[in-house]
């Protein structure tokens, strides 16, 4: 491979050529793909440079993680679990925050810029090779992919943006397939037509024996996906009922996803890992063989020396730790919650988040500063949330506009001076800004620098304006 820094002729932004790119010349080059134009929805572009890279989809045991929200987060979860297991785990997220690098990590750790880089420089040179003109999410899944051969990991968790069926990730033939939530829809027979469809094109990518489980609350919706999962030959799994025991308050706010991480994890585990693999007498997941006849005195001061850790013990000591997901810097003055919910089921899990820890720890001034770009939110619905929760906790609104940002949601942001007119006519205390730092800058002098709580919400863009505004090149 040349050195990228000899490299003098610097491209046109997003232009494919043979040369090897340097990291910042990639980034520049993913950035000016992202037009929708480039998607591929037969797929035939992904399916020519897996072919070509010698079909790394096919080479790692895969797990799709689809469904309207909590997807991130169940990879993140999952990917903790199977770690304790010994299992080596390749994890794809999306969207990035502050880096592409943070779409992928191997057991915990974030892709190095240099490994960025030659996987990058990889993709690139077989799709000029091939005279393929890939949209970003090509070229990042296809990385993501051949990463993750590489690193030769015993399963790799793979989250899938959108329930179109057109996504690059639906060429894998997954172990299991799992959708955390299917919501959004309009309660009417159109919404109800959309919602089936959108399951019915998720579970295209079904084999037979893949198994597939969700963690939906909808009767209905679990009953399309049982359908549509065993018409392919999928094996389907009881659906998620019970929470995980995450420490308060994560418990009711993420519980379903850690539960259905639980089960991903488990079902891995009983049915693809090789038993030696996994050392089952420390394993969570697999239950012990019994013994027959008391166990003996030694047994017994083993396992009194070494108890062993269970499941529960786990959770206990788990809390969401991803930045820009649900994350709380208590450190700050102001406290700052983060959280990139966009949809009516998140921002309704959001609220309830903001009063579990109203009644954990009383604030003394709350601010919201909402944002969204999200074309498809009910925004009457959403003023009925805000309204209730403002019923029983008092405090404000600020909404701004969201900028445009490569790799995140590409829709128009909402208008913010007519959603903050909207808030005003619930009776609910709101302005707007001309942007995230004038909002930022209104929201800290609102409340009490050491109880107050700043909420930064709306949008996966609105966080990454927030550590761009915190001089934060990487997370």
């Amino acid at each position: 491979m040349k050195n990228p820094s000899s490299q003098k002729q610097t491209p046109a932004k997003g232009s494919l050529t043979s040369k090897q790119y340097s990291y910042s010349e990639i980034i520049e080059f993913l950035d000016a793909r992202w037009d929708t134009a480039l998607k591929d929805s037969s797929l035939l572009t992904i399916k020519k440079l897996d072919k070509a890279l010698a079909s790394p989809s096919q080479k790692s045991n895969t797990i799709l993680i689809n469904g309207t929200n909590g997807k991130s987060l169940t990879a993140h979860f999952t990917a903790r679990l199977l770690k304790e297991e010994g299992v080596s785990v390749g994890t794809f997220f999306t969207p990035h925050i502050l880096t592409y690098n943070e779409r992928f990590s191997w057991n915990g750790e974030t892709i190095s810029n240099k490994q960025f880089t030659d996987i990058a420089n990889e993709v690139i040179t077989t799709a000029t090779t091939l005279g393929l003109n890939p949209h970003a999410l090509d070229v990042l899944t296809m990385m993501a992919l051949l990463y993750f051969s590489q690193q030769k990991v015993d399963v790799a968790l793979l989250e899938v943006s959108d329930m179109s069926g057109t996504h690059p990730l639906m060429i894998c033939k997954p172990k299991i397939t799992a959708i955390t939530r299917v919501t959004d829809f309009e309660e009417t027979e159109k919404g109800a037509a959309l919602a089936e469809k959108a399951i019915q094109k998720s579970l295209e990518v079904v084999t037979k024996n893949t198994h597939v489980v969700s963690a939906d609350q909808s009767k209905m919706n679990l009953l399309l996906m049982q359908k549509y999962a065993e018409q392919k030959g999928g094996l389907w799994a009881m659906p998620i009922r019970k929470l995980a025991p995450l420490p308060y308050p994560y418990e009711q706010l993420h519980g379903r996803s850690a539960a259905l991480a639980e089960r991903i994890a488990q079902l891995y585990v009983n049915h693809f890992l090789l038993e030696n693999t996994v050392i089952v007498s420390n394993s969570l997941l697999v239950k012990p063989k019994g013994q027959r006849g008391r166990p003996t005195l030694e047994a017994k001061r083993k396992a009194e020396l070494n108890p062993r850790r269970t499941i529960e013990q786990f959770w206990k000591d788990t809390t969401s730790s991803m930045p820009g997901r649900f994350q709380l810097l208590d450190k700050e003055k102001p406290t700052i919650l983060l959280d990139n919910a966009d949809s009516l089921d998140s921002f309704e899990n959001l609220l309830l988040g903001i009063r579990l820890l109203h009644y954990h720890r009383p604030l003394k001034g709350l601010t919201l500063i909402l944002g969204n770009n999200n074309a498809q939110l009910n925004i009457p619905e959403f003023l009925k949330q805000l309204r209730y929760f403002f019923k029983k906790t008092s405090g404000t609104v600020i909404t701004c506009p969201t900028s445009s940002i490569p790799g995140h949601a590409t829709t128009t942001s909402w208008d913010p001076e007519k959603v903050s007119n909207d808030v005003k006519s619930m009776k609910i205390k709101a302005k707007s800004a001309r942007n995230f730092k004038e909002a930022f800058e209104m929201a800290q002098k609102s409340v009490d620098e050491r109880y107050g709580l700043v909420v930064i919400a709306g949008s996966a863009t609105l966080i990454t304006q927030y550590w761009r505004y915190k001089g934060m090149k990487k997370l």
